[in-house]
């Protein structure tokens, strides 16, 4: 994978997500590009984009995938677009590496 939506910081790490809300289930689709360029994680959540609910249900499909606490897990930029930016805080190279291992295809 050469371009890869997020990035590590002193604190842990970012990821640019792109947000599918009502999308029939809470699942990471993966990584895409888009034809901007821009390397985004898609997030499909049931949740509809009322109130913070699918902002707070993005939040808990990144935490349970990296297997942290809520608390670790917050909304830096985008509350309101469809491209949202979120802190993870941890170890940056290992939440890396698990983000490495989430966005491969999976075989179906």
């Amino acid at each position: 994978m050469s371009a890869r939506p997020w990035r590590t910081t002193p604190e842990g790490i970012e990821v640019r997500v792109r947000a599918t809300p009502r999308g029939g289930r809470d699942a990471l689709d993966g990584v895409e590009t888009r034809d901007d360029g821009l390397p985004v994680m898609k997030v499909r959540v049931r949740a509809a984009p009322e109130d913070g609910a699918a902002n707070a249900a993005i939040r808990d499909v990144l935490r349970r995938a990296l297997g942290l606490p809520a608390s670790a897990v917050t909304l830096s930029s985008g509350a309101t677009a469809r491209i949202k930016l979120f802190r993870i805080a941890g170890d940056g190279a290992a939440l890396s590496r698990l983000f490495e291992a989430l966005a491969e295809p999976q075989a179906r």
